[in-house]
């Protein structure tokens, strides 16, 4: 199967995005770009993050994460964008956040309609993502602890990886196996 788009969904923390450059640097072979859910948020306005209820993004003192209607109104173009570009003959590595559970993963499966996606869940246990997190300097503390389980709560995966004990090099290799079998 010659899979267009990745999405790989896991906790805040949880190693997405480094398995994500394992991926672009050395184990696939085509180019792939990657594009996660922190571009979204860096890319929006200032206005609509941390902003009022109902509005944007608003993370909260306890690691929570609350959006608002602009917030997924914003969410949804990003991910019809992400699929066009796919069907114009990119590769994408999409590294996300499913906060919404299995609502979020219904999301992207309309938008990635008629592509060959290679679901991944990405996990990692609580205490580990934590540290990385508090290593980090760049989130909420509490966020990945808070993250870690419940977005794959009622997810389906075509495959699992689980950095708590394993490097994203060889989470990595896993997936490329999938996506370039040998």
């Amino acid at each position: 199967m010659a899979y267009q788009v990745i999405v790989l969904n896991g906790g805040s923390s949880s190693g997405k995005s480094g398995i994500a450059r394992c991926l672009q640097a050395v184990l696939l072979p085509e180019a792939w770009l990657t594009f996660g859910t922190d571009t979204l948020v860096e890319g929006m306005p200032a206005g609509l993050r941390d902003s009022g209820p109902g509005a944007g993004i608003r993370f909260g003192a306890d690691g929570g994460v609350s959006v608002g209607e602009a917030f997924r109104a914003l969410d949804d173009a990003w991910a019809v964008g992400i699929a066009a570009m796919a069907r114009a003959g990119a590769r994408v590595i999409v590294d996300e956040v499913f906060l919404g559970g299995p609502a979020s993963q219904d999301r992207w499966r309309r938008a990635l309609d008629g592509l060959e996606v290679l679901w991944v869940g990405v996990r990692c246990g609580p205490e580990v993502a934590a540290g990385r997190e508090t290593a980090r300097g760049d989130r909420v503390a509490g966020m990945a602890a808070a993250q870690a389980e419940a977005v794959h709560r009622g997810v389906g995966y075509d495959l699992e990886v689980d950095t708590t004990h394993t490097e994203s090099m060889e989470c990595a290799r896993i997936i490329a196996a999938r996506v370039s079998p040998m």
